[in-house]
């Protein structure tokens, strides 16, 4: 059946709207080339976006141009908030941006593993307040945060895990219940393929598995396009992945003897002692103060020339054996080494790894390295709040 006037409307607004937030600031003549509506439609979408405060003149196309032809067209962006959280074992980061993603307030803040539950949740809210209130007076609409662990498919609820600590679980309650904003809480992996996928190493595929190399191991699955979280939440959880090489099987509460105990920070620290490789050899930029040791080490191994090849031909070895089982069930033609260790390893390790998966595998796969860091679950989470900031916000009437 065909739209009615009002859901044309509302159709045509909002793809409106989603271009002048990617592409924006965008003259009426240039929305109606991208949309393919009308002039007079379009006309008349600006008229409407403009008298529901969505959106503004912002400037003129071109210094030797006026009237309304040449009249920019931009978001408001200051209307309302947005903020992320990258809640980690033993800190919490925080960013605060416009509607448009750009950052206007950041901070973190460590917890200390003998900080008590409520005292770590009354700090992280505060950092949180703080930070909003240093980044101006819009209020927040939305929050996004990254978790370790498993979020309910059913309720969207971070579930309690053993081995993580429990002020996680209290601080996205407290939250919930303290701010008016919308709330949303993902696993942590999930967010950064969210955010390679966006503006890192994946935009140009749909379909990939990142690996996540940092203090501890995990996996994202992104199949077109769409993140697949499993029936419990626990797609991607392969630090629990039996495999070769360790001196037992995980358990049900804990990943020791999976393929963490083979490629998790403290592992890698231990190989790179064995092969003389020490952290501390390594330079340090201010963004990578806060790395996982085990990022100082591959950076040193690779300062090291020759030096450093026999521990990352054996860091390789390990990562491949878990990507190809994870290839071997997927086959997702890419596979994204992210995290703090596979931005250090950046394409020497990737190269490696790609090198051995195709000598154990029959399936081809690209083997890229993540481009954002540790910085990736933040980006990915300051996407979750635009995109639920979006379907509130970037209405009429919203």
């Amino acid at each position: 059946m065909p739209a009615s006037p009002s859901t044309a409307r509302a159709i045509n607004d909002r793809l409106a709207l989603r271009l002048l937030q990617q592409d924006g600031p965008l003259t009426a003549t240039q929305l109606k080339t991208m949309t393919g509506l009308s002039r007079p439609t379009v006309a008349d979408l600006v008229e409407r976006l403009q008298d529901a405060g969505l959106v503004r003149v912002v400037g003129e196309s071109g210094s030797d141009r006026r009237g309304p032809n040449a009249r920019l067209y931009g978001i408001i962006a200051d209307r309302a908030h947005l903020a992320a959280l990258d809640v980690r074992t033993d800190s919490v980061a925080v960013v605060v941006a416009d509607l448009l993603g750009v950052t206007l307030a950041e901070a973190t803040l460590p917890i200390g593993s003998d900080t008590g539950t409520r005292p770590a949740v009354e700090r992280a809210v505060a950092l949180l307040e703080r930070t909003a209130r240093t980044a101006g007076t819009a209020p927040l609409h939305s929050v996004g945060i990254g978790a370790p662990g498993l979020i309910d498919p059913a309720t969207g609820e971070l579930r309690n895990t053993a081995g993580l600590p429990a002020w996680h679980r209290g601080l996205v309650l407290e939250l919930q219940q303290r701010l008016s904003a919308t709330v949303l809480v993902e696993n942590e992996t999930n967010l950064a393929a969210v955010a390679e996928h966006r503006v890192g190493a994946a935009q140009d595929r749909d379909t990939f598995v990142l690996l996540w190399l940092g203090h501890g191991i995990g996996a994202a699955v992104m199949l077109d396009g769409k993140l697949r979280r499993g029936a419990s939440g626990g797609a991607g959880e392969i630090g629990f992945m039996p495999v070769p090489g360790t001196p037992g099987v995980p358990s049900a509460v804990n990943c020791d003897g999976g393929f963490h105990s083979l490629v998790g920070s403290a592992a890698v620290c231990e190989l790179a002692a064995e092969h003389g490789i020490r952290a501390g050899d390594s330079a340090v930029e201010p963004e990578q103060e806060q790395d996982p040791a085990a990022a100082f080490a591959v950076r040193a191994a690779l300062r090291a020339g020759e030096g450093g090849e026999a521990f990352l031909s054996e860091l390789a070895d390990r990562l491949a054996l878990g990507a190809a089982s994870v290839v071997s069930v997927l086959d997702p033609g890419c596979l994204v080494l992210a995290g703090e260790v596979g931005r250090a390893g950046g394409d020497a390790l990737a190269a490696r790894v790609e090198e051995r998966l195709a000598r154990m595998s029959p399936l081809r796969t690209e083997v890229r390295a993540g481009t954002l860091g540790g910085g990736a679950v933040l980006s990915g989470a300051l996407f979750a709040a635009r995109e639920a900031a979006q379907e509130a916000l970037f209405t009429p009437g919203g």
